[in-house]
């Protein structure tokens, strides 16, 4: 009788298991999604120059607004107000990325204060080609030129003969 009242007590006195499942399927759930969501976030942070509000200042007299259209066949500088400036096809070799130079550091001479310059790239253009005309439009004829127009925006280049 006391043997059974004892193991009675032992039996009331054991402490309850936890039972730690539904936690552990959370966590399996919540550690990719949090791993994923801080990937996503770290993709999406993209530095971007917005037009100003046309309404927010004076009207402005015309200002330059240099293009560059970068196709198979060749390169076209031009002011996106006034039209084309000049073209340089593209040779046997490539790009005539000197005359390009050459051409930038004229317009540069001409409008000091100018630092905006869009880059507008056929879908097929070379990663390569990109970066060559990035450094030239900023850095000049190999790269010894001064700054010429830093402040470089990517977009996608009309399709050829669209006005």
């Amino acid at each position: 009788m006391i043997a059974r009242l004892r193991a009675r007590r032992r039996r009331l006195r054991a402490e309850p298991e936890i039972d730690v499942t539904a936690f552990m399927n959370l966590m399996v759930v919540l550690v990719p999604f949090l791993l994923l969501s801080a990937v996503f976030s770290h993709l999406a942070v993209m530095e971007l120059h917005l037009p100003e509000s046309e309404q927010a200042r004076p009207a402005d007299p015309p200002r330059l607004r240099l293009e560059l259209t970068v196709r198979r066949t060749g390169l076209l500088l031009a002011d996106a107000a006034t039209g084309p400036i000049a073209r340089f096809p593209r040779r046997d070799e490539g790009y005539d990325y000197g005359a390009l130079a050459a051409k930038l550091a004229e317009i540069k001479a001409r409008f000091p204060e100018a630092r905006e310059i869009t880059l507008l790239l056929e879908p097929e253009i070379a990663y390569q080609t990109l970066v060559d005309v990035m450094d030239t439009v900023r850095l000049g004829p190999e790269g010894g030129g001064g700054l010429l127009f830093p402040d470089v925006a990517l977009g996608e280049a009309p399709p050829e003969g669209a006005p």
